[in-house]
């Protein structure tokens, strides 16, 4: 037949060539003699098709000039090259690149010589998948910010092109500046912290610059309209530099991503910036709160935090609020500020904490709550003679309210938020006994398909941290669920899981559970004064959920959604627990040693303690 059905692209002319498919799964021709790769006269690893395998790589061959990229299918049953294709784009700051045809939809930001930008946080094996990476979607000049609602928004200084097409939320025209920059010599730089830098439309790279000799250099030009110093792993910085509209740019939410851009603007605009341009909130004057709380005074204090004091201030004769003052000293700035206000501003639930202002003046920053008349839960569960105004009845109504806040957050709100500070102490009483969740300082904002995080720096209340957060930093909803339990524990008993003493062992209250609960004797575990209204198949059921809630695996453990199913269903079949975490049995020593550890890390967690009166 003779007839040729398929041939490479491949010029080289091999003497003695063989084929042969290497266990990697690289088919190659080659000459017989040798087996040196670089000898190879064709490969199927240069001419990928819609699989990335490992040890394929995409890019320029710079030695062939070979540009490798992955193509999509027609479609499931046609295998002929499709409209999508996936590769490297830029050789000079190179990131990846989903285009349709010529059109990009997705890209990565940067690679600096780890990760690519846009794999922020501790997960740089991983790509944020959300709103945010739909590639021009929210037009040149302007920022996602997942955290807000809308979404998108223009840069600083900056205003919608079409008002009335971002008005109906179609974005794509971007922004203009609101005062065109003059090439002055008092124009300076906005810093935005946490982003994934804009596309490198029309950009230039110095590998000589410093921070202060990019902020120099872009100055010089005219054309310059904003710098970054991007972060090169092992190789120093380079200084990249902007000339026309920024495109792509988004924020993220992780506390420790690295880069950060300077947008150029007029000095007007950099006067007349305060820290304000991002709270969409009711803003009070200070000396009104001062007035309110009686120049915050010693009897107005309702509690101290690890972010400062809380205080009753009282604005009308009918009209009360809370004031969380942010401490100077507490370690925490406008960031941990900000992110409580972004947080909070757009929850709109009956079981959480409604956030109706906040207060910025010089260094001052406070936020402004509505007024829980009976303060938080722990002034009642573990004080002898409050207690007693908590019967079941109430006990599992607060169960259930705090069980549905929590759901909302999880799962019922358009974004996923990890509290990573549930305690007794954070669950505030209305006037009626209503549970509100509250201090979101330290919570984070999840991805819906992002199912954990990392951090270096563990914060939280001991005794309410899952055992994978409080030993590897690593938390998730299912770090919540764990706070939850121990919460839903406490509230049956009456008694703290920190602390706990018991005459014939030596385990915290998680573990005491779990050895009544192995003995069937689970109903030893409810608090005394309940005996006149408890019900006991409800009672049961509570510590079973709870039980669920703190087992030792994150996986064991419910969601919130199977945890508000199993409460509020009689005829619902609960599986068996395992063992719970930290169900180690400590000598005393063990635990004042322990106690002692907590004590010394009050100053980073966020606690509200009630001031009573001796």
């Amino acid at each position: 037949m003779n007839n040729t059905i398929w041939s490479s692209t491949s010029s080289q002319v091999a003497e003695d060539p063989v084929a042969q498919l290497l266990e990697n799964g690289n088919l190659v021709v080659r000459e017989k003699a040798t087996t040196d790769s670089e000898s190879y006269i064709w490969e199927s690893f240069n001419l990928p098709s819609d699989t990335l395998l490992p040890e394929m790589k995409l890019g320029w061959n710079f030695r062939t000039g070979l540009n490798r990229f992955l193509t999509s299918w027609k479609n499931a049953s046609d295998p002929s090259p499709g409209e999508y294709t996936y590769g490297v784009d830029n050789v000079l700051l190179p990131q990846l690149v989903i285009a349709k045809g010529s059109k990009k939809m997705f890209r990565t930001g940067p690679w600096n010589g780890l990760w690519f930008t846009a794999a922020s946080g501790h997960r740089r094996n991983s790509l944020q998948n959300d709103e945010c990476n739909s590639y021009g979607e929210f037009g040149a000049n302007g920022i996602c910010r997942i955290s807000k609602s809308p979404i998108c928004e223009c840069l600083h200084g900056f205003v919608p092109k079409s008002p009335d097409e971002w008005g109906v939320l179609n974005w794509t025209s971007g922004c203009i500046r609101e005062i065109p920059l003059s090439c002055q010599k008092r124009e300076g730089f906005l810093k935005v912290r946490n982003v994934k830098l804009p596309d490198q439309l029309n950009f230039l790279v110095n590998n000589s610059s410093s921070n202060n000799g990019c902020e120099a250099e872009c100055l010089k030009n005219c054309s310059c309209v904003a710098y970054a110093n991007t972060v090169i792993i092992n190789g120093g910085s380079s200084c990249l530099m902007w000339f026309g509209d920024l495109v792509d740019l988004r924020e993220f939410v992780e506390e420790d991503s690295q880069q950060d851009i300077y947008i150029r603007l007029p000095h007007s605009e950099l006067a007349s910036r305060g820290t304000k341009e991002d709270l969409e909130l009711p803003l009070f004057d200070f000396d009104t709160i001062a007035a309110a709380t009686n120049n915050f005074s010693y009897t107005n204090k309702l509690g101290e935090g690890g972010f400062g004091p809380v205080y009753k201030a009282k604005l009308t004769r009918e009209e009360f609020i809370a004031v969380k003052r942010h401490s100077k000293d507490s370690g925490h700035g406008i960031k941990e500020f900000k992110n409580e206000v972004a947080m909070i501003a757009n929850l709109q639930h009956w079981n959480l904490v409604k956030l109706l202002g906040c207060c910025i003046q010089g260094e001052e920053r406070m936020l402004i709550y509505e007024y829980m008349p009976n303060k938080s839960l722990d002034c009642f569960i573990f004080n002898q003679n409050r207690k007693v105004l908590l019967n079941w009845p109430k006990r599992l109504d607060i169960i259930m309210g705090i069980a549905r806040g929590l759901l909302y957050l999880h799962q019922d709100f358009r974004l996923r938020i990890i509290h990573r500070d549930l305690k007794s102490s954070n669950m505030l009483l209305d006037d009626e006994l209503n549970p509100k969740i509250s201090d979101f300082g330290i919570a984070r904002i999840f991805g819906r398909n992002q199912a954990e995080a990392k951090t270096k720096r563990v914060i939280g209340t001991y005794g309410y941290m899952s055992p994978e957060y409080a030993i590897d930093g690593k938390f998730s909803v299912k770090s919540d669920v764990f706070s939850f339990g121990v919460l839903l524990l406490e509230l049956v008993s009456g008694r703290k899981n920190r602390g706990f003493h018991h005459p014939d062992h030596h385990h915290s209250l998680l573990g005491h559970a779990w050895l009544l609960w192995n003995k069937n004797k689970e109903l030893e575990l409810m608090d005394e004064c309940l005996e006149d209204s408890y019900v006991e198949f409800e009672v049961q059921r509570c510590i079973q959920v709870g039980l669920l809630c703190v087992q030792k695996m994150p996986a064991d453990r419910p969601a919130m959604s199977s945890v508000v199913f199993m409460l509020g269903n009689e005829g619902a079949t609960l599986p068996q627990p395992k063992e719970p975490g930290f169900f180690i049995e400590r000598s005393f020593a063990d635990i004042d040693t322990l106690l002692g550890e907590v004590r010394s890390h009050t100053g980073t967690t966020i606690t509200i303690t009630a001031v009573e009166a001796r």
